[in-house]
């Protein structure tokens, strides 16, 4: 159980930055629903919540103290907790202050000010061995932090290049006749050009999001966790090809309609279903094989004793 001082400490801290921050924490649920490109947003706290949660009985017999030097050991929690509650107040700052920051970049200071004020109090009313037994939802908290619209751009421009090359093979090797132009392809009949709308940067985050989550849940190892979030990445892009292939295809070889109908504006749902099931067929050979492994080094260990 939690003891009820650091709980409540805990939740004041939370409480104080919630006020100070709730614009701040307002415009970032306004982006959220207003905005395509953020709505994964939305999935951040609920994540983190379930995730500490499942968690939460190792962690929290971590949280008392049994002895009089580990008493001791939980003072140096306020060496870091402290720190971070002094960062956060350097991005707040530094929000408020600096005239030539945009609007989105001002919002991106905020949101980071206020989840390093959430991690420094935790680590502080809780301290550092609970905190490093939760370190994965607790950094999964940064991801509520907005990115502002310059990198986001960027980010955009990736994914419309990387789904524009990976469409161009596809119709290499489908033996349709192929030319590229940056984000133009052109087919027979048809020149397709994967715009700002097109670079699925929505289900390539929710993709990503919950690839981290399921990492986290299913796998042991910290090299596999990373392999299956890195292989999110090209799978996305992948997907996003495939729905450009797919309409592009159907569009000129079975009715015109296709191009301009409900699999190209609500077709979202059907291709991120097929890059969650190849992230789901690579947990399950990575968690598989994570299983064999430690079958083996557990069977060489009772040989050797």
């Amino acid at each position: 159980m939690i003891k009820r001082a650091p709980k409540a400490a805990f939740l004041f801290l939370c409480a104080i930055s919630v006020i100070v921050a709730w614009h701040p924490l307002r415009d970032t649920l306004w982006l959220a629903t207003g905005d395509g490109e953020y709505t994964h947003l939305l999935l951040i706290l609920p994540a983190v919540a379930a995730l500490i949660w499942l968690e939460s009985g190792k962690a929290w017999r971590l949280s008392s103290p049994s002895s009089p030097s580990e008493s001791l050991k939980s003072l140096w929690a306020l060496g870091p907790g402290l720190s971070l509650l002094c960062v956060s107040l350097v991005f707040a700052g530094f929000a408020r202050w600096r005239m030539d920051l945009s609007p989105d970049e001002r919002l991106t200071a905020n949101m980071l000010a206020l989840v390093t004020w959430w991690l420094g109090a935790f680590v502080l009313c809780f301290g550092t061995r609970v905190s490093r037994s939760l370190l994965f939802p607790l950094g999964f908290l940064f991801l509520l932090v907005p990115l502002p619209r310059f990198l986001l751009d960027e980010i955009v421009a990736g994914l419309q290049q990387a789904s524009a090359f990976t469409a161009h093979y596809m119709f290499f090797f489908a033996r349709v006749p192929v030319d590229q132009h940056g984000i133009l392809i052109d087919i027979p009949g048809l020149t397709v050009e994967v715009a700002k709308e097109c670079s699925s940067i929505r289900s390539s985050s929710m993709l990503l999001i919950t690839t981290m989550i399921l990492a986290q849940l299913l796998l042991r190892s910290t090299w596999r966790k990373w392999l299956a979030i890195a292989l999110a990445i090209p799978v996305s892009v992948a997907k996003n090809a495939l729905r450009i292939f797919t309409i592009a295809m159907l569009g000129t070889r079975v009715d015109p309609s296709y191009l301009t109908g409900k699999l190209h504006h609500q077709g979202g749902i059907v291709f991120f279903s097929i890059g969650l099931g190849c992230m789901f067929f690579v947990l399950w050979i990575l968690h598989r094989n994570e299983r064999a492994a430690f079958s083996r080094m557990r069977s060489r260990t009772r040989k050797a004793g």
